[in-house]
C-alpha cells in the first residue's frame, strides 16, 4: 500500500471558535481533494476513466464514501443535533464544490441534483451496511468498488473492484480519518 502524497488542510487561519458548518466546509475541501487523488491514482495505476462524464460519477461515488465515513466518524461524538447540523453543511459544501469543478472541467450544466440524488441514494444503502467502528467493513468496501466499477463500465477495467476494495478504499479511509480527526477534534480509531 502507498502513502498518498496529498496534503489536507486541518488548521484555520484564523483564530477563534468556528462554527460546526466553518468545520464541515473544510471537510469538505479535503474529501474533494482525496477523491481526486483516488481517481487519480487510479488512472496512473492503468484504470482508464473514459471521459469528463464518468470520472464526474466516479468522483460522486467517492465522495458519497467519504461522506458515509465522516459520518460515522462523528457519530456517537457530536449530539444528534450537532450531527445533523455537520452532515447537512458537509453535503451542501460538498454539492457546492462538485458542482463548480464539473462546470469547469465538464462544461456547464446542471449538476447539483444528479449529486444530490445520487449521495441520498448512497447514503441510505451504505446506512444498511455493517461498519466495525469507525471503519467499513468488507461489504462496505465492496459496495464502494461495484459502484466505482459501474461508473467506468464504459472502460475495460475488470480489476476495478479490487483496485478500490484493497488499495483505493482503505487510503481513502485512512486519509478522511485524519481530516474529520484533527477538523472535529474527535477521536479516531
Amino acid at each position: 500500500m502507498r502513502a498518498m502524497a496529498i496534503r489536507l488542510k486541518t488548521k484555520f487561519r484564523k483564530k477563534g471558535p468556528k462554527t460546526l458548518e466553518d468545520r464541515a466546509s473544510v471537510v469538505a475541501a479535503n474529501i474533494w481533494r482525496i477523491a481526486q487523488e483516488i481517481s487519480r491514482h487510479m488512472e496512473k495505476e492503468g484504470y482508464a476513466l473514459g471521459g469528463d462524464r464518468q470520472v464526474a460519477a466516479v468522483l460522486t461515488e467517492l465522495i458519497a464514501f467519504l461522506i458515509q465515513i465522516a459520518d460515522r466518524i462523528v457519530y456517537g461524538q457530536l449530539t444528534e443535533e450537532e450531527r445533523g447540523r455537520f452532515i447537512n453543511a458537509l453535503g451542501k459544501h460538498t454539492a457546492r464544490i462538485t458542482s463548480t469543478n464539473l462546470a469547469e472541467f465538464v462544461g456547464e450544466g446542471r449538476y447539483v441534483g444528479e449529486f444530490v440524488s445520487t449521495l441520498n441514494a448512497r447514503l441510505a444503502d451504505y446506512s444498511e451496511l455493517a461498519f466495525q467502528g469507525h471503519d467499513p467493513s468488507y461489504s462496505v468496501l465492496r459496495y464502494l468498488g461495484e459502484k466505482v466499477s459501474l461508473a467506468m463500465e464504459q472502460t475495460d477495467s475488470k480489476w476495478v473492484l479490487e483496485q478500490v476494495v484493497d488499495i483505493e478504499g482503505p487510503e481513502a479511509v485512512k486519509l478522511i480519518k485524519k481530516s474529520v480527526g484533527e477538523i472535529m477534534g474527535v477521536k479516531v480509531t
